[in-house]
């Protein structure tokens, strides 16, 4: 099988090989130095506006990337609700991504956007936040895992893996999406959807290297130990 690529302009590239890890970012987010510690991201948290201590004891836990995800919130609250989202993971040196509004990246100072299928398109995305910030995509079909490959994006989601409330109605992936991923894609990619500690294990045995999950951290009663327990499950 031809394992896709993702394809960068050679300014793209160029941009990218001239900064390195630890660099200073005036721009007020992590500009290009975002992809480098993209590649080296392993949990991604995605959740609602949590309260500062549950969010901190998360990233205490060893998440390296935060999604804030509001929908049907006001311009207003999302900025507002971004601010200590931006102060939390600037203090763990995690990437804070905002979901589904390219056009208050900049407003919220987040890393990049994540779009969904239904959401505005990566080229629009990428077109509002710029070439220095991420843009991720979700998946849910070989066909859109594929389609990814020619779309101006830096990380993709794939599933639901399991039923998961937080689709209503989206029909989960399974496992068998999860192994086609681990054989086509090169980019980073992460197994989504009804992921918790009893799962996880049987996502990562079916080649996942990444997870991004929600409830599991979200409503756990202690989140730092569940973050703690899923990344230690993490290659």
């Amino acid at each position: 099988m031809t394992r896709i690529r993702f394809r960068r302009s050679a300014a793209d590239r160029a941009a990218l090989s001239a900064r390195r890890p630890g660099l200073p970012c005036t721009e007020g987010h992590r500009s290009y130095r975002g992809r480098v510690d993209l590649a080296r991201a392993r949990l991604y948290y995605v959740t609602d506006d949590v309260r500062p201590e549950r969010l901190e004891a998360a990233l205490s836990g060893g998440i390296d990337i935060v999604q804030l995800r509001l929908k049907g919130a006001s311009d207003d609250e999302i900025v507002a609700a971004a601010r200590a989202f931006r102060a939390a993971c600037d203090r763990h040196h995690a990437l804070f991504i905002l979901n589904d509004r390219p056009d208050l990246v900049e407003a919220c100072r987040a890393d990049g956007v994540h779009v969904g299928q239904a959401d505005a398109s990566p080229a629009s995305g990428r077109s509002s936040v710029g070439p220095g910030r991420i843009v991720g995509r979700s998946t849910h079909s070989r066909e859109q895992i594929e389609a990814a490959a020619g779309e101006p994006v830096d990380y993709i989601a794939v599933g639901p893996v399991f039923q998961t409330p937080t689709k209503p109605g989206r029909l989960p992936v399974g496992r068998e999406l999860v192994r086609f991923a681990a054989r086509a894609l090169e980019l980073p990619w992460f197994a989504i959807g009804g992921i918790d500690e009893r799962t996880a294990e049987d996502v990562v045995a079916a080649g996942a290297e990444r997870l991004a999950v929600v409830r599991a951290i979200r409503d756990a009663p202690d989140p730092a130990a569940a973050a703690r327990a899923l990344r230690a499950l993490l290659p």
